[in-house]
């Protein structure tokens, strides 16, 4: 078995699942970045950014960006900054993301590794400014990167154990990029698509919900640690279970209202005997988001200000039909 450390790191960059098309007008507020670099009414800089390895002090508004974590570059590119480099997806094509196809340049942004750094291609874009918000930094790592260029590591827990909020999220790079207004006014935007959401589907409020994968004969549950669970948070469901893997002997341990089950097809989970009893499955109250090469799963990996709006579109439908009985 994995350490959970390494599961966390090799499950950062899966998502999947074709978006639902849309059909005729859609009511949900457009979420758009805001314009950048160098705006009026920046920051006044120096600025200092806490995480969880030290703080970044940034002397003055960065103009080369590199983003080394696993979402980052849709935070700066959320708020009309384009990287000079980035770190690679480990199994999305991320130069396809529909949610952020107006926002890339022509040409790809260099990457520099995907699991692992390379802090010599880093260093040769010559960043002002790292952003590794998310990003599974280890201190040697870190520190290597902060000689480079200030460097704002994970939020919330080193080695990003604890995911930080995207709102926590895009507030520190909000503020690493002296754009803070900017950071503010999409919060208010992306959190009103939530609450448009949250309205419309009062079936949500208080239901239990377990987001997994399947994972070597059982399922890993995706706990309240993991970015990827805040969507659906953010829509009223509660998260019974912490983080960790199930083994096919603990299956039954899935007895909430709704599964959602990633990078599974619901073939594969009604081929495995012991999840098929479940009630949940059985009953048909489990949402499937399809393999991991797709854009929905992959949306909710980022867990952006500009990702999560286009998740939301396409599983909420799914998350209304399984909550109306």
């Amino acid at each position: 078995m994995l350490p959970r450390r390494s599961v966390l790191t090799a499950l950062a960059g899966f998502g999947a699942l074709t978006a639902l098309a849309a059909c005729g007008e859609d009511s949900t507020p457009a979420v758009t970045p805001s314009a950048t670099g160098g705006a009026a009414g920046a920051d006044a800089f120096p600025v200092t950014v806490e995480h969880a390895l030290g703080a970044a002090v940034i002397p003055a508004q960065p103009t080369r960006v590199a983003t080394v974590g696993f979402n980052d570059q849709d935070f700066a590119l959320a708020l009309g900054v384009t990287p000079v480099v980035t770190r690679g997806n480990l199994s999305y094509d991320a130069n396809q993301r529909p949610w952020a196809r107006d926002l890339l340049p022509a040409d790809p942004i260099p990457e520099a590794g995907t699991d692992t750094l390379n802090l010599e291609a880093i260093a040769a874009q010559t960043p002002d400014l790292v952003l590794g918000c998310y990003s599974f930094l280890d201190r040697t790592t870190y520190e290597a990167l902060d000689k480079i260029a200030p460097t704002v590591a994970d939020l919330a827990s080193e080695g990003g154990l604890q995911s930080a909020s995207w709102q926590d999220q895009l507030t520190a790079t909000g503020k690493a990029l002296g754009l803070s207004a900017e950071a503010t006014a999409l919060r208010e935007k992306v959190e009103q698509v939530f609450a448009d959401h949250k309205a419309e589907n009062p079936s949500f409020a208080g239901r239990t919900l377990n987001l997994v994968m399947p994972y070597e004969g059982g399922f890993y549950v995706l706990g309240s640690e993991d970015l990827r669970t805040q969507m659906f948070s953010g829509l009223g469901f509660e998260l019974p279970l912490p983080g960790g893997q199930l083994s096919a002997e603990q299956v039954d341990r899935l007895t909430s209202d709704v599964l959602v089950v990633l990078g599974g097809t619901q073939a594969e989970i009604a081929a495995v005997p012991v999840a098929a009893a479940l009630p949940v499955v059985a009953e048909n109250r489990t949402v499937y988001l399809g393999a991991f090469e797709g854009d929905v799963p992959a949306a909710i990996g980022y867990s952006s200000p500009l990702s999560l709006p286009f998740a939301l579109d396409a599983v909420v439908p799914q998350l209304a039909a399984v909550t109306r009985a």
